[in-house]
């Protein structure tokens, strides 16, 4: 189904091209009746000063008249006993003058008539109401024509500026549209609005984020066609050696090898699996839930103990101070389980039988102390690395045990690390979390 496509640019110009429409009409309205206003004020003030001037005697020249020919002002003087002293047309002005202003029709015509009185005589003086509003709509129109004028001018300016403003906005699409499907650099935003910035910043962040997961997933492809090699190979001479047997038991053998290294290839796989995701999500810019570490280290020590006393390892838990006063973390409890079972399986797989375990809790941080024989102070660094085991070891393992809990601990903005055990003589693996900027 097909949306509607909205262009910004357009939009814009739309709306800052009906602001400058309206608002010239308003000012222009404005304009014209204020003119028009102004002019009738003019006109009447004229009306009152002629009337005035002529109330000191007779006018000596007749009045202007219009562009058309036509009378535009009539003059009538009455003596104070109601003789008619002068008319400039024939058309008289109605006998009874009303003082002050006052409208009359005589034949057809509207005039604007203004009286004044003296001890010796009455001047009434009218003005063509048509010439005057003709000459008032003229002097409005002069009133209003500029806005005519700047409306366009604006619009123009208007059009430019906003093509201007989205100019890096074109450049960022036309950057993104000729770039390659596997380029993930970030977008240049050099330019951009601030209202648009926030928005390749997020999508920059973008970018990283899917370049870390695509990097994760070549390594993972990489390593897992490394060190999947050497085991499929061995399945398969396992393989051949059962069709090889020559009796049952020979057969049963050879079934029994087979089945382990295919727990092993799982193993692998799933480890694999499991450092991939953890690699893609160390830094994806999540806030991760508050959570209490005391229950999942009850968790993963019941899970562990089995396997402990299987090999009769005492396998404890200790927490500094009480509990319920242990400050949360910000984490996600599944990587966390997982990281402290992994933290358990070394140590179980190296701690000799007999020996001993303690997961030790205190304030944002969980160690791990076993009375195995430790790891030299020179490989302590190395053995973090994806598929190193120590020279040492004597265990079995695929080596990536420590490089998923680095992993898991660097997504939480933790650090792991490795040092001699105080209290047991073996091996210290304490994971310490910084400060919770964000009140859990």
């Amino acid at each position: 189904m097909s949306t509607a496509r909205h262009s910004l640019q357009r939009r814009l110009l739309a709306t800052v091209m009906t602001i400058i429409v309206l608002a010239a009409a308003v000012l222009a309205g404005t304009a014209w009746r204020s003119a028009l206003r102004q002019a009738d004020e003019m006109f009447d003030y004229h009306l009152q000063q002629m009337a005035h001037a002529l109330r000191g005697g007779l006018p000596l020249a007749p009045p202007a008249q219009d562009v058309d020919g036509s009378d535009e002002y009539l003059v009538q003087i009455w003596g104070p006993d109601g003789v008619q002293l002068f008319r400039s047309v024939p058309t008289p002005l109605p006998p009874r003058a009303v003082l002050g202003f006052s409208d009359a029709r005589l034949d057809g015509v509207h005039y604007r008539v203004y009286s004044v009185q003296s001890p010796y005589q009455t001047v009434q003086i009218a003005q063509n109401l048509d010439a005057r509003q003709a000459r008032a709509r003229a002097l409005a129109l002069r009133a209003t024509l500029p806005m005519a004028l700047i409306a366009p001018l604006l619009m123009l300016l208007a059009w430019w500026g906003i093509r201007r403003s989205l100019a890096p906005l074109a450049r960022t699409r036309a950057e993104v549209a000729v770039r390659a499907a596997d380029d993930l650099s970030p977008l240049q935003g050099a330019g951009l609005p601030d209202e648009v910035l926030p928005l390749v910043d997020e999508i920059n962040a973008l970018f990283s984020r899917l370049d870390q997961a695509f990097a994760a997933q070549r390594a993972f492809v990489a390593n897992a066609a490394h060190e999947l090699r050497s085991p499929l190979a061995a399945l398969k001479l396992q393989a051949q050696a059962v069709e090889r047997a020559a009796d049952d038991s020979a057969r049963a053998t050879a079934l029994a090898r087979l089945q382990q290294g295919i727990d092993r290839a799982i193993r692998l796989m799933q480890q694999l699996l499991l450092l991939a995701r953890q690699e893609a999500a160390v830094q994806d810019g999540a806030l991760l839930p508050p959570l209490a570490l005391a229950p999942l280290a009850r968790q993963a020590v019941a899970e562990a103990l089995p396997q402990a006393q299987a090999r009769g390892i005492d396998l404890g838990l200790e927490t500094e101070g009480e509990e319920t006063a242990l400050p949360a973390v910000r984490g996600d409890a599944d990587a966390l389980a997982i990281l402290l079972r992994n933290l358990l399986d070394n140590a179980i797989k190296y701690t000799p039988e007999g020996g001993r375990i303690d997961l030790v809790l205190g304030p944002r941080s969980v160690a791990v102390h076993d009375s195995g024989p430790g790891i030299a102070p020179a490989e302590r660094a190395r053995v973090f690395e994806r598929f190193y085991r120590s020279p040492d070891a004597a265990a079995g393992g695929s080596g990536l045990g420590l490089t998923i809990a680095q992993a898991i601990a660097e997504r939480h903005g933790a650090t792991l690390q490795l040092d001699s055990s105080p209290r047991l003589g073996g091996l210290a693996a304490t994971l310490r979390f910084a400060p919770d900027p964000t009140p859990a």
